[in-house]
């Protein structure tokens, strides 16, 4: 029986990193075929037919079988033999097997880690199953307290390991033990800084949090994703940020809208005359004045300052998103109905009182419907 790992299983294991598992298999047969008793090539064998999109669970079993026939107490076979079991829908077995891997080696954190990932779940599953489909809160709360307990072996076994950190996370996130999940995220950040997950939980806690603007959140995700690049649930932040910024752009219209309504003395104040129509050309060109300040302080200011991924974001979600375009064409519309407002020397007030409601009112209506909109 091979105790020593060939250097044929050890390139077999590096293209199996690689995702390259139809040449790791061939490695491995011809290894087989010189030593059928190799109980590493068996578990690397298995290991191939369980990375990527095309898993074989069976295949990857009948390795693991061959590997424990050779030496039961294998820990690397016991393991591979659990993924194997749950990869071939034999989920409920694996509990045993890992409860073995953790008698036969105590000290190592993986075995302690793997099955507190998986107890609640299986137990979750054999109460559902005993109770007519319903997961008694009881059972749920037991099996949660004793796979916290498996994965607080696990990190104190392992405590630069990060998988150890996750599986804690995640029970603790099922228990709605919020506190604890926090802190478990800044121990894994402080392990991995790029860890997706983590960073794009705690991204997303810190943009959520009252009173964050809509361009702190779009800064947050734009400094997170440079971290972690690939990560969607923190592109999709970006987005939603950036639909926030958007949508913002509406308001310095309304409120140009307004600019306008007052310039033209729309509305009658008790006490006051009007203003004559129609308006003088400089009384008109004067208008435009407050107009231009608030766009060039709350729009053109606040883009120059945006991190230039945020910009380009800006620009990519217009072309992408429909209701991105929706928002921006909402804003030119009230635009175009002020300036009509406003430059036009109108004789009378009817035409510009519809306008002004023409540019005020479908942009109101529409601003409580598309609030949820990721853009």
């Amino acid at each position: 029986m091979t105790t020593t790992v060939h250097p044929a299983v050890e390139r077999a294991d590096l293209l199996i990193d690689l995702e390259r598992c139809d040449e790791a298999r061939e490695l491995l047969a011809g290894r087989l075929a010189e030593d059928p008793e190799d109980v590493r090539a068996w578990v690397k064998l298995a290991r191939s037919h369980l990375v990527g999109d095309a898993q074989d669970g069976q295949r990857a079993l009948e390795a693991t079988e061959r590997a424990l026939a050779l030496d039961a107490e294998d820990i690397g076979a016991l393991v591979m033999h659990a993924h194997a079991l749950r990869a071939a829908g034999r989920f409920l077995e694996t509990e045993d097997v890992l409860r073995e891997v953790i008698r036969l080696a105590p000290d190592h954190w993986y075995g302690y880690a793997l099955l507190a990932n998986w107890v609640w779940r299986i137990k979750a599953i054999r109460s559902g199953r005993a109770n007519g489909g319903q997961v008694r809160r009881e059972d749920q709360d037991a099996a949660l307290r004793e796979a916290g307990e498996l994965a607080q072996e696990a990190i104190r076994l392992g405590p630069e390991e990060v998988f150890a950190y996750e599986a804690a996370w995640l029970i603790a996130d099922m228990a709605g033990n919020r506190t604890v999940a926090d802190q478990l995220d800044e121990a894994i950040l402080r392990l991995d800084p790029q860890h997706e997950q983590a960073l794009a939980r705690r991204t997303k806690q810190a943009a959520t949090a009252p009173g964050v603007k809509a361009a702190e959140a779009a800064t947050l995700y734009a400094d997170a994703l440079a971290a972690a690049p690939d990560s969607a649930p923190m592109r999709r932040g970006l987005d939603e940020a950036s639909y926030r910024l958007l949508r913002g752009v509406r308001w310095l219209a309304l409120l140009c809208v307004a600019l306008a309504g007052v310039g033209i003395d729309l509305f009658p104040t008790e006490g006051e005359v009007q203003r004559e129509l129609p308006l003088p050309l400089g009384q008109r060109l004067w208008d435009l004045v407050p107009m231009a300040v608030v766009w060039a302080l709350g729009a053109l200011l606040r883009y120059r300052r945006l991190r230039a991924g945020i910009r380009v974001n800006l620009r990519s979600l217009v072309r992408r998103r429909t209701w991105a375009r929706v928002v921006l064409g909402q804003a030119a519309w009230a635009m175009l109905c002020a300036l009509l407002v406003v430059e036009v020397p109108w004789t009378e007030r009817t035409v510009p009182m519809v306008l002004f409601w023409a540019g005020l009112a479908p942009t109101l209506a529409t601003m409580w419907f598309d609030r949820g909109k990721a853009g």
